[in-house]
């Protein structure tokens, strides 16, 4: 059980970006969870056995030990994220949380790149001296152009790139396939990667993943985000960069730009519209600063 733990919370370090801080009070409260389920003779063994009634008992267990609302509150959310992770990754066939609510707390606003820095960043990877520096040229054009979440990029086949009609299939969140358009640019760059760089790292002709490290085997998501740091300082961005950021990015200059809330919902491959939503609070604020920039009475 401590293992999918692992797993989840490098998940929430790569491709959420969560501070070390916010990482350790997950872990913690997953712990707290593991050892409650394996304590008071449950003696569950794997995720997949854990019920509701044994996430009520352990909420009861958190009131005997007087904790406070808030600190509750903060559990529960954790081991909902966790066992949300696990049915998506479909580690677990049920979640045992789907039905427990929490107190509502505010929801956090998606960091977003603006537009020079995006443009800086995709600067600074054009000078590419190297098959990594090709291979990350070709891996941030293409997250920016497609809206990718990390997880999709490196898991991509260079059957799912189709150079000729400008787009790339992706497998989503529940399995659900989407096919996204690219601009020329992020076309190019791949088009190079694949015929120039790709073939520097590549050891075995069966190994299909687009994007290889220097042993020829897939790039991980770990090693994306320490790449995609040092091109961040490399273009002179002085804030934290996540992979996730570029995705954010990717949504919220869409809908800067005009296009539909409910066609960046199909291109991000949201289930529910209501996910998207969140970034018309990034575009409702632009729309207020342009708007006291340009009235006379503002």
């Amino acid at each position: 059980m401590l293992a999918e733990l692992e797993t989840f919370v490098n998940y929430l370090a790569v491709e959420r970006g969560l501070s070390g801080h916010t990482l350790v009070a997950y872990r913690n409260d997953l712990s707290a969870l593991t050892n409650f389920l394996s304590d008071e003779g449950k003696s569950r063994s794997d995720w997949n056995t854990v019920t509701e009634s044994d996430i009520r008992a352990y909420l009861d267990d958190l009131d005997e030990r007087g904790y406070a609302p808030s600190t509750k509150s903060r559990k529960i959310a954790s081991a909902k994220s966790f066992f949300k992770f696990m049915k998506e990754e479909r580690i677990i066939e049920n979640n045992p949380l789907s039905e427990v609510r929490q107190p509502k707390a505010g929801q956090s606003l998606p960091k977003a790149l603006g537009i020079d820095d995006i443009d800086q960043l995709l600067e600074a990877s054009a000078n590419a001296t190297s098959p990594e520096e090709a291979r990350d040229q070709a891996m941030v054009e293409l997250m920016y152009a497609a809206g990718l979440r990390v997880s999709e990029l490196v898991g991509l086949n260079i059957r799912d790139v189709d150079l000729d009609s400008g787009t790339v299939r992706t497998i989503g969140k529940g399995s659900k396939e989407r096919v996204i358009p690219i601009y020329d640019t992020a076309v190019e760059s791949i088009a190079e990667y694949i015929s120039y760089s790709r073939p520097a790292h590549s050891t075995s002709e069966t190994e299909d993943a687009l994007f290889l490290n220097r042993r020829g085997g897939r790039l991980t998501r770990q090693a994306y985000w320490l790449r995609l740091n040092k091109l961040a300082t490399k273009a002179g961005i002085s804030s934290k960069i996540t992979p996730h950021m570029l995705r954010h990015s990717f949504a919220t200059h869409l809908l800067h730009g005009g296009a539909s809330l409910r066609h960046v919902q199909e291109l991000l491959g949201h289930s529910s519209i209501a996910t998207t939503q969140i970034y018309t609070h990034l575009t409702n604020e632009h729309v207020r600063s342009e708007y006291a920039k340009a009235h006379p009475r503002a």
